[in-house]
């Protein structure tokens, strides 16, 4: 089994990218700028006897994708797994002060570039087109059931485009062997929430509103990768599931 993930180096797709490994995956891991954290990932998966490789593209660049695909096959075989888990934020914004290249960049990353994702694994993953089928877990946000935090709505909608998408995604791909689910987390301790969450008011604040009364961890949210990429989930596609530690609550209990 060859499991390509996209932004593999940190987070959500490295934790994603270790626990692969231990069950049996090779795994290909994509990185834009972090070489040294992608190796490093690799570097571990090899101390435990997996197999894996780095790999560097762009994922807002359609160029990038076709390559980071065909080099994923000619390092480690006929992809079979897809988590497509490399995004983006920006800072809080209201509406009134968008800016249309940070709009543009957003979505490109977080949305375009999930999607042409799917369509290189359904070219090579259809039973229609020679292919053995396979599984994609494209990871959205439960921002996108709230319309996003304060500041957040771009990001928002980037992620419902994903959620909606792969709905739709899934429908087609289904009688060719290709299951397709949107995973949404919660707020995840990452590098990408690490400054946010270091103020602890703001951090209670946020903890507040959920239901379980904590941030979730990466590795809470690759335990559900794992799952929806194996035979266990076999009939589950086409839908989005959250992890998000019981949802969203308001105001304080």
């Amino acid at each position: 089994m060859t499991l390509l993930i996209t932004g593999g180096a940190s987070g959500i797709g490295a934790e994603t990218a270790r626990l692969a490994a231990q069950r049996g995956h090779k795994v290909a891991i994509n990185y834009r700028s972090r070489e040294a954290r992608a190796r490093k990932v690799v570097a571990d998966i090899a101390a435990n006897g997996g197999q894996a490789v780095a790999l560097p593209a762009d994922v807002s660049h359609e160029a990038d994708i076709s390559g980071l695909f065909d080099a994923a096959e000619q390092a480690l075989g006929p992809i079979s797994h897809l988590v497509n888990s490399a995004g983006i934020g920006t800072s809080p914004t209201r509406v009134e002060d968008f800016d249309a290249g940070v709009l543009a960049r957003l979505f490109a990353v977080n949305t375009v570039g999930l999607m042409l994702c799917c369509r290189e694994a359904a070219r090579r993953m259809s039973t229609r087109r020679g292919g053995k089928g396979g599984v994609i877990v494209n990871v959205s946000s439960m921002a996108a059931t709230i319309g996003g935090r304060p500041g957040a709505s771009a990001y928002a909608a980037s992620k419902a485009a994903v959620d909606s998408f792969t709905m739709g995604f899934a429908k087609e791909v289904a009688p060719e062997g290709i299951r397709a689910v949107s995973l949404r987390p919660g707020m995840i301790e990452t590098e990408m929430t690490e400054r946010t969450l270091a103020d602890r008011e703001v951090r209670a604040a946020i903890e507040s509103t959920i239901a379980m009364g904590r941030v979730g961890q990466a590795q809470e949210i690759a335990n559900a990768i794992l799952w929806l990429l194996s035979d266990e989930a076999s009939f589950i596609s086409g839908v989005t599931l959250d992890a998000s530690g019981g949802g969203f609550v308001f105001g304080k209990r």
